[in-house]
C-alpha cells in the first residue's frame, strides 16, 4: 500500500507527470513500430523532435516574453533557404550569365538604403530633406530595378529545367543549421525594430504580413532557390541507402541482426536522423533552461508580467523583447533548415500557415506555455496525432461502418471522410487541454 502511494505521490509531482507523458508517447511510437512499420515511427519521431525545436523558439518568445509572434511560417522558410545556398553547389554558367550584375544590384539596393538613412539623420527637418529622401530612395529604386531585372532574367534563362538559379556555396550540409538561425535572427532583428513598439495584436499583424513577404519572394524569385519549381536533391548529412547496401560491414551488420539489407538501410538513415536531431533538441533545451533560470530569464518573466513596473525598475523593455524575439526566431530558423535537410528539397509552397504557425502554437499551448519540457512534449503530442490521426481514423471508420452493405453511400462517405479526422483531432485535443488543464500539460511553475 506504501510503495503504491510512493509512486502515486510521484506521478503527481510535476518532475513525475512529464516522466509518465514522455514514457506514453514513446510507448506510443513503438506501437506505430509494431503494428504499421518502424520507417514510419522514425520518421514521425524526426519530424517530432523537430516541431519540438519549432516550439521551443515559439515558446522563447511567448512563454518568456509574452510576445505573440504569428510569423512562424516565415523564419522556417529562412531556413530552409538557408539549407539551399549553403549547401547546394553552385551553378557555374548562372553566374557568369548575371550573378555579378545581381551582386551589384542587391549593393545598389544597400548604398540607396544605406543614403536615405545618412540624409534622414543628417539633414535638418523640412521640405528639402523630403525631397532630397524621395529623390535617393526613388532614383535608387529605379536603377537598381532596371539592372537587377536584367541580371535576375540572364540567370533564369540558363537551363530553367535543372538550374535556373545561382546555386549554393556547395559546403556541408550541417553548416546551414546555424546559417538558417542567422538568417532567421537578422529578418526579426528588422521586423522587431519596425513592430515591437505596437501593441500585441499589432504585432501579430505585422509578423504575419512579413512572413507572407518572405514567402512571396521566395515563390517568385527564380535566380534564389528556383522558386515554386523546387530545388531538390539536397546534399544529406547521413549515409545514402544505397552507399549503406554496398559497404560490407552493414552488410555484416544486417546479417548478423537478422534484417533485410534495403528495409535495414532505411531505418539506420532514420536513426542516424533521429540521432542528429536529439543532439540538436538536447542542446538548445539546456541552453533554454539555463537561460530561463538565470537573473536574465528571472527579468524577462518579469517584463512579461507588468511592464510598466519593470520600466519602473530601470529595465529597457522594448530592447528585451527585440533580444528575446531574435534569439527565439533563431531557434525556429534552425529547425526550419533541419526540416528541409530531412525533407531533401526546397519547396516554397509548403509553407503555409496551417503547418507552421498553428500547429506549433497549439504545440505550446498543449505543453505548456512558459516551460520548455512542456513546449517539447507538446511537439511530441501534437504532431504525433497530426501523423496518426488519419489511419486511426480510417480505421475508426471501417470498424464502425463495418455492418454496412458494401455499396452503401454513407460508408463510402464516412469512410472518405477519414482524411479529414486530422482537424477535428487537434480541435478535439485543443479543447480537452484547455478545460481539464488549461495551462498545459507541463504548466510554468
Amino acid at each position: 500500500m506504501s510503495g503504491n502511494q510512493t509512486s502515486t505521490r510521484a506521478a503527481e509531482t510535476p518532475k513525475g507527470r512529464g516522466l509518465l507523458y514522455f514514457a506514453i508517447m514513446a510507448v506510443l511510437i513503438v506501437i506505430v513500430g509494431q503494428f504499421q512499420s518502424w520507417n514510419v515511427a522514425l520518421s514521425i519521431l524526426s519530424l517530432c523532435l523537430i516541431s519540438s525545436i519549432m516550439a521551443l523558439g515559439v515558446n522563447i518568445q511567448w512563454g518568456y516574453a509574452g510576445l505573440f509572434n504569428v510569423g512562424v511560417m516565415g523564419f522556417a522558410a529562412l531556413g530552409g533557404l538557408a539549407t539551399v545556398l549553403v549547401s547546394m553547389p553552385p551553378v557555374p554558367a548562372a553566374w557568369a550569365a548575371g550573378g555579378p550584375g545581381v551582386l551589384a544590384s542587391l549593393a545598389m539596393g544597400a548604398i540607396t538604403i544605406c543614403g536615405a538613412i545618412f540624409i534622414y539623420r543628417k539633414m535638418p527637418k523640412g521640405r528639402l530633406r523630403g525631397f532630397a529622401l524621395l529623390a535617393v530612395c526613388l532614383g535608387g529604386y529605379f536603377v537598381t530595378r532596371h539592372y537587377f531585372g536584367i541580371s535576375t532574367d540572364a540567370v533564369e534563362s540558363v537551363d530553367p529545367a535543372l538550374t535556373g538559379y545561382l546555386g549554393g556555396l556547395g559546403l556541408p550540409v550541417l553548416l546551414a543549421w546555424p546559417v538558417g538561425g542567422l538568417f532567421a535572427g537578422l529578418a526579426a532583428w528588422v521586423v522587431g525594430k519596425i513592430s515591437l513598439g505596437l501593441r500585441s495584436d499589432y504585432l501579430a499583424i505585422a509578423t504575419l504580413g512579413i512572413s507572407e513577404i518572405i514567402v512571396a519572394v521566395m515563390k517568385h524569385e527564380d535566380w534564389l532557390a528556383r522558386g515554386v519549381k523546387n530545388v531538390n536533391g539536397l546534399p544529406r548529412p547521413v549515409p545514402y541507402e544505397i552507399n549503406l547496401q554496398q559497404a560490407e560491414w552493414f552488410l555484416e551488420l544486417a546479417a548478423k541482426l537478422g534484417q533485410d539489407p534495403v528495409t535495414f538501410s532505411s531505418i539506420f538513415v532514420k536513426l542516424c536522423y533521429v540521432l542528429l536531431f536529439t543532439v540538436v533538441l538536447l542542446g538548445i533545451l539546456w541552453l533554454s533552461e539555463r537561460a530561463l533560470h538565470s537573473p536574465w530569464g528571472r527579468m524577462m518573466r518579469a517584463i512579461r508580467d507588468n511592464e510598466v513596473s519593470a520600466a519602473a525598475m530601470g529595465k529597457n523593455v522594448t530592447a528585451r523583447h527585440l533580444q528575446v524575439f531574435v534569439l527565439g526566431s533563431i531557434v525556429v530558423g534552425i529547425a526550419g533548415a533541419m526540416l528541409t535537410t530531412l525533407d531533401g528539397q526546397m519547396t516554397p509552397a509548403s509553407y503555409q500557415p496551417l503547418r507552421f504557425t498553428f500547429l506549433i502554437w497549439v504545440m505550446v499551448i498543449v505543453g505548456g506555455s512558459g516551460n520548455n519540457w512542456g513546449a517539447v512534449l507538446g511537439g511530441f503530442v501534437i504532431w504525433f496525432f497530426w501523423i496518426e490521426a488519419e489511419p486511426i481514423g480510417l480505421w475508426l471508420m471501417e470498424t464502425l461502418t463495418s455492418a454496412m452493405p458494401e455499396d452503401s453511400s454513407l460508408r463510402a462517405h464516412l469512410v472518405d471522410s477519414a482524411a479529414h479526422m486530422r482537424l477535428m483531432t487537434m480541435g478535439a485535443i485543443l479543447l480537452l487541454v484547455l478545460r481539464f488543464s488549461p495551462r498545459g500539460l507541463l504548466p510554468e511553475r
